[in-house]
């Protein structure tokens, strides 16, 4: 049974680390002027392979696993949270290639600090959930959701100044999706957060 807890545990973490790593180098991209967008998707895309790789990692435990330290809806519904996010902001990444955007503006680069903070708290999470001290969550999981209403707030912000600065309808189309898709990052972060909150209803 520890044997087994130590695998899933330890993905969870490992994927929570990646996750953040994964934040921090897409922050950094942003937050000036990418000079190789290649380089920067394809970067972000081996962090979204390698949380696949955890995902499988779990899914071939899971299938082998009799007692699991968790429910096992809940070891999938976590592993499958956690991994959207990280294709989110892949998603998003990717769209700074396919569009040829070079010079992200200052709400990208808000967007990105808020995702960057929310990695940050679902790390200190899944930590805590690892280290069983379930009730502590409680604090990184509020701090998510607040991050969250701030995202959705930054939304409306900067879909508004778009619409009034912008007049170039495929430059509009096109920060219009990448804004949209960061916000929607931000909500599967609040998923993981609520998926923990159930985690500590269940086995408190």
């Amino acid at each position: 049974m520890f044997k087994k807890k130590d695998i899933f545990f330890t993905t969870f973490e490992a994927m929570a680390d990646t996750l953040l790593e994964a934040t921090e180098y897409f922050a950094h991209n942003v937050s000036s002027n990418l000079k190789d967008v290649k380089t920067f998707a394809k970067t972000m895309k081996e962090y979204e392979s390698q949380c696949d790789r955890y995902v499988h990692t779990i899914l071939t435990e899971l299938n082998k696993t009799f007692i699991t330290p968790i429910e096992r809806e809940d070891i999938m519904a976590l592993t499958g949270s956690l991994d959207d996010v990280l294709d989110g902001i892949e998603a998003c990444a990717s769209r700074f290639e396919m569009y040829h955007i070079e010079e992200p503006d200052e709400f990208i680069t808000l967007f990105a600090d808020i995702l960057k903070r929310c990695a940050q708290q679902l790390k200190s999470a899944i930590y805590l959930l690892t280290q069983k001290k379930l009730l502590a969550i409680r604090e990184p999981a509020i701090a998510i959701n607040e991050l969250e209403n701030q995202a959705d707030d930054l939304l409306r912000v900067c879909i508004t100044s778009l619409f009034a600065n912008v007049s170039d309808p495929i430059e509009l189309i096109k920060r219009k999706e990448i804004y949209e898709r960061l916000e929607q990052t931000t909500d599967y972060c609040e998923d993981v957060a609520n998926t923990l909150e159930t985690i500590i209803m269940r086995n408190s």
